[in-house]
């Protein structure tokens, strides 16, 4: 066994470890908005490492410049995606969790059907400070 096996296992287990963990968020937590992060984190991770792991154990240039596009894709866009499923649960009227005490957006960020205002709550509109 050679380190570059005993790495790329590392990694492989690493990311497999990740993807369990966000499987367990996705049945344990208790809305919506907790369930996204968690998949959006965790699973997008373990995929990152499982990835990096294959190309530590399969180092040829083809291998190597696919899975390192499929790496970049997948920080590019699993962030994105997480985001807007939180966006579209909030619009939808998705309930929080109980213990939930802070709701930055509140009712006037387009659940009623109007797009957002950009303003911020409390803030003076004919403050000069952006």
């Amino acid at each position: 066994m050679t380190v570059q096996t005993v790495i790329g296992d590392v990694f492989v287990a690493l990311g497999v470890v990740l993807i369990g963990v966000a499987a367990v968020g996705l049945l344990r937590l208790p809305d919506v908005y907790n369930r996204a992060n968690a998949v959006a984190k965790a699973a997008s991770l373990g995929l990152v490492s499982v990835l990096f792991g294959v190309v530590v154990l399969a180092p040829g240039v083809t291998a190597v410049v696919v899975l390192l596009i499929a790496i970049a894709l997948q920080l590019f866009t699993v962030p994105i995606a997480g985001y807007k499923i939180g966006e579209a649960a909030f619009l939808s009227g998705a309930p929080v969790a109980p213990g939930t005490h802070l709701d930055d957006l509140g009712d006037g960020y387009g659940r009623d059907g109007a797009p957002p205002t950009g303003q911020q709550v409390g803030r003076d509109p004919d403050s000069t400070v952006p």
